[in-house]
């Protein structure tokens, strides 16, 4: 257990985020193992000022196609200036993180992904295990939610313009997808599995946020974090890579929020954006959900508007006040 939960560093130890470096806080990279063996890159954010203090941990994940270096990293360092212990990871399969093929996602592994970063967190020596909860951004906002429902170590989840993957692969936006459209599309990825066979590797989807015109203006704004200096990465999937093309395959047959009842009497924040195309994915959650649950609506926010707060839209004392309260 010592040599899969050890402190290992990175080839880069410059400062590669997005977001600039907060001297209040200090950070190293680190590197664990998830319960299926798969390494995972991650970045430990702590206050300067702890003391030896054992701190309420936080690990944050999302968004789906990001890496650490962008909005989860954001989040984790600025909870870490208000006094919490942090951890933005690379999903499996993803950044620095490890997993072959890459660049493929799981709703299975990558909620597992969740608890090997809660693991990690409840074996530091600054953090009182068991005083940790978890954010998930967009994507990673549907898989923090099943991960709270498995895992009773969690003691509160807050999630950022959250995704439900799960639901938007299997149903489309809206839950607008026919049985035939979903049948025709799972046709589609079947025969791709022997083409994939053939190859000996698998394809990949056309490139992430590369705008054509004419496009909806969620994916305008998709474009305009992932594709330009606020929010690229070279690393991160949706900055012009792509995921593999059976990626959907699991998500279109294993509804993440099945058991989201289960995370009470442990505390639920659903945070969204008044403007978000994606809105209805908390909401729906926050119905099925039950208490103690709070749905808190931004005005005026879009979704990506929560990514990297350059609106200043981000509830950062909220999210504060929250795991105070609830991570005591």
């Amino acid at each position: 257990m010592a040599t899969s939960f050890s402190a290992i560093a990175q080839t880069n130890d410059g400062w590669d985020k997005t977001f600039p470096k907060n001297e209040k806080v200090d950070h190293r990279k680190v590197s664990f193992k998830n319960r299926y063996g798969i390494t995972l890159a991650a970045d430990l954010y702590q206050p300067k000022d702890r003391g030896d203090k054992r701190l309420a941990g936080i690990a944050v994940g999302g968004p789906f196609g990001a890496v650490k270096e962008q909005s989860s990293g954001l989040y984790a360092q600025t909870m870490a200036e208000r006094g919490f212990v942090t951890l933005a990871f690379d999903p499996s399969y993803t950044g620095e993180s490890g997993g072959e093929p890459r660049n493929v996602a799981s709703p299975d592994i990558n909620t597992e992904d969740f608890s090997a970063a809660v693991d990690f967190l409840g074996l530091q020596p600054s953090v009182d295990r068991e005083r940790i909860g978890i954010i998930g951004i967009c994507g990673w906002g549907g898989m923090a939610l099943n991960a709270t429902a498995v895992d009773k170590r969690i003691k509160a989840v807050a999630t950022s313009t959250m995704y439900d993957m799960t639901r938007v692969m299997s149903k489309g936006y809206n839950d607008s997808v026919t049985k035939e459209e979903r049948t025709k599309t799972l046709e589609q990825l079947s025969q791709q599995r022997w083409k994939d066979a053939e190859s000996g590797t698998p394809a990949l989807q056309p490139p992430y946020n590369v705008l054509k015109g004419g496009e909806a203006q969620f994916l305008v704004d998709y474009a305009d974090y992932y594709m330009k200096p606020r929010g690229y990465h070279v690393r991160a999937v949706n900055s012009g890579n792509a995921w593999t093309q059976t990626t959907p395959l699991s998500f279109m047959n294993m509804p993440l929020l099945t058991y989201i009842k289960e995370i009470s009497p442990r505390p639920i924040l659903l945070i969204h954006g008044e403007k978000a195309h994606s809105r209805y994915f908390s909401e729906t959650a926050y119905e099925a959900a039950e208490e103690p649950k709070e749905l808190l609506i931004i005005p005026g926010a879009s979704h990506v508007d929560l990514y990297d707060d350059q609106k200043k839209l981000i509830p950062f004392d909220k999210l504060t006040s929250f795991f105070n309260e609830n991570l005591k």
